[in-house]
């Protein structure tokens, strides 16, 4: 599992607000709740002061969200720390989240954390020199049935074999378009590998 650590000083910027597009964006999540109910956006508002800060949420952007919603800060700080969504330290272009669960590690999880290790050039909760890519293991993704399976920043990549990860690895980095989902072309949707087993006169 990644550690669960906050950025040292030396990378934490001294201010955070958000820009003029994600204000208006702010505006709209705190919007969607009842009068009384705003603390419930604090979720989407880190999600949001994440992704304008490329990827990871530093201590002052927790403060502004907390601050924004009229929450108290220890409480942000523990919904920020607990949901391993977010980020608390800087992270690559593409945060590639390999799945450890059991359904994956059953169909070749390790093959893939070799090849992703091996290929990178670095351990787990590391980030390449050209901070490009950094590597981290997570729990279940909720993609069993397509094991194994990475989550590369949103996108999910299924039915993965090592040969197939180093290629996605490389096409990303090239900045070729990859397609997301099922890497198996003979996969349909969520059947199983073997292809329809029931219901097939339907």
């Amino acid at each position: 599992m990644s550690k669960r650590m906050f950025a040292s000083t030396q990378f934490q910027p001294k201010e955070f607000v958000f820009n003029r597009e994600n204000k208006f964006e702010e505006e709209r999540i705190i919007a969607k709740y009842p009068i009384g109910c705003q603390a419930s956006a604090l979720l989407p508002l880190l999600d949001l002061a994440q992704r304008q800060h490329g990827g990871w949420l530093p201590e002052i952007a927790i403060r502004y969200v907390a601050g924004l919603l009229d929450v108290s800060e220890v409480r942000a700080f523990e919904v920020a720390s607990f949901y391993t969504m977010f980020n608390l330290s800087p992270r690559g272009k593409f945060l590639v989240q390999l799945c450890r669960t059991t359904p994956c590690w059953l169909r070749g999880s390790d093959e893939l954390r070799e090849a992703c290790a091996g290929h990178l050039g670095i351990k787990f909760d590391e980030t390449t020199s050209d901070g490009v890519f950094t590597l981290v293991e997570v729990e279940c993704l909720g993609a069993c049935v397509n094991a194994p399976m990475i989550q590369i920043n949103d996108d999910y990549y299924e039915d993965l074999d090592p040969k197939r990860i180093v290629e996605l690895l490389d096409s990303l980095k090239a900045g070729v378009s990859v397609n997301i989902g099922s890497q198996n072309p003979c996969r349909r949707f969520s059947e199983s590998a073997a292809g329809l087993t029931t219901l097939t006169d339907t």
